[in-house]
């Protein structure tokens, strides 16, 4: 990977390559904590962690908020003459941003890269366009796409959902939209295909057939997976659970949601998931839960690594800052075997008033960061041993005799009752020990 790729023009000219200088270090634009050599474990840091930019919110997203206008200027567009023009500069300084920063992936929604046309025909135009652009820079960068995805919600035809829509046309140019983005994917070398369903749910029960609706999702992921591995893709589908916002109630509500309706409609096999922390606070879920959950299926798939504000209740979408938060959640990753297609995807935007360009740098640095230290904390724990073992050793009455009889099924109801009845009173008041653990976790969060 070079140091920087410039396009047309150099949009951070007064930066160069975020390099890791250490704890000590006071430079606002170096890794304290992420070492992309680093062997954590069996892997290096960089190869444990695989740090994505989210396309959407860094180039963009330009603070506009629901009480006030745009405040984030943004040099790539500023001087562009077409919305194409616009595009390809904000690829450049995309793919610059990302080189400096040393990220090896990126993420996008079809929309993000290139501007709608008139009709779809000249949407589908201007996205290749834009793709073949990509592909060069990717090639010269070293840059990867983690994953693609298709925008089914920001237009007004999508105002009732896209394939949960009541409209059959809606349905039809959703799937347009996504035969094209997902084509744009495997040009790309897209190593995943996400699914948000952002407007896929209800406003209110007296309008919606939910039945109809939940059915016709399922129909419209199946087509759209058949018609991917008909093209050779070979990745991983991505269900993006998220309760609520914008509509009243997602029918990707949470994990557990998501992986009840893909087992119910056969697709369990290709579909894992991805998790985010901001969307896992919305539900009423911890982060390092649905990862749990996840991996507890065999669907963790990828992260949207962000946070929320919890005294808020909406989708902030800030960058990670607490250590606790990512030891947890790469903890569950590590013991999930890790990343295979699936990665850590900033879906994360600067706030409204960070108007400096070194901003948007210091918010993944920063991130960057926070997920290094989550990560060496999570290899330690399961290089000591102590948790880990405390859990195994609380379960161990299943690993033989009647407790590894009932795990093979080997047990029916009247055979457990009668050995319930010949060991009452001999058991069940074993501490879990909760306060023991969170102590030791403390340690490790303090480097003790």
């Amino acid at each position: 990977m070079t140091d920087f790729y410039v396009g047309d023009k150099e949009y951070f000219p007064k930066i160069g390559k975020v390099r890791y200088e250490g704890p000590e270090s006071d430079n606002p634009l170096a890794f304290k904590f992420y070492d992309p050599e680093k062997k954590v474990g069996k892997k290096k840091m960089k190869d444990h962690l695989r740090f994505a930019v989210a396309y959407w919110h860094s180039f963009c997203a330009d603070g506009t908020d629901p009480f006030g206008s745009a405040t984030h200027a943004h040099p790539w567009i500023a001087d562009a003459k077409t919305p194409m023009e616009a595009a390809r500069h904000k690829m450049d300084a995309a793919f610059e941003f990302i080189t400096k920063l040393g990220a090896e992936f990126y993420c996008f929604h079809d929309r993000d890269m290139a501007p709608e046309g008139v009709s779809p025909s000249e949407s589908e135009k201007n996205l290749f366009t834009l793709v073949e652009r990509a592909k060069k820079l990717q090639k010269a960068t070293g840059v990867k796409l983690l994953w693609g995805t298709a925008n089914l919600f920001t237009h007004p035809r999508f105002m009732n959902g896209a394939a949960t829509n009541p409209e059959f046309t809606v349905l039809a140019l959703a799937a347009a939209q996504v035969k094209a983005a997902i084509d744009a994917t495997i040009i790309l070398g897209g190593q995943g295909y996400t699914f948000w369903g952002g407007r896929e749910g209800y406003m209110s029960l007296l309008n919606t057939d939910l039945k109809r609706e939940k059915e016709h999702l399922a129909r419209f992921l199946s087509l759209a997976r058949d018609y991917a591995r008909s093209q050779g893709f070979k990745g991983a589908f991505y269900i993006e659970p998220k309760p609520m916002e914008p509509t009243k109630h997602q029918y990707d509500y949470d994990t557990e949601t998501v992986i009840g309706f893909l087992k119910a409609n056969g697709l369990d096999k290709d579909f894992r998931l991805n998790i985010e922390a901001n969307h896992a606070e919305l539900a009423g879920h911890d982060f390092a839960h649905e990862l749990e959950t996840a991996a507890a299926a065999g669907m963790l798939g990828s992260v949207d690594a962000n946070r929320g504000e919890p005294r808020n209740g909406w989708d902030t979408d800030q960058f990670p800052t607490s250590y606790y938060e990512t030891a947890m959640a790469m903890y569950a990753v590590l013991k999930a075997g890790g990343f295979s297609t699936g990665g850590l995807n900033f879906d994360a935007k600067i706030r409204r008033n960070s108007v400096d360009p070194t901003d948007l740098f210091a918010a993944h640095i920063g991130g960057m960061d926070t997920f290094a230290v989550g990560l060496e904390i999570a290899q330690r724990i399961i290089a000591d041993g102590k948790i880990p073992g405390f859990v195994k050793k609380r379960y161990s009455s299943f690993n033989s005799g009647d407790g590894a009889k009932f795990e093979k099924g080997l047990l029916s109801l009247t055979d457990l009752a009668a050995i319930g009845q010949a060991d009452y009173g001999k058991s069940g008041i074993t501490s879990g020990r909760q306060e023991y653990l969170e102590n030791i976790l403390n340690q490790y969060l303090l480097g003790l």
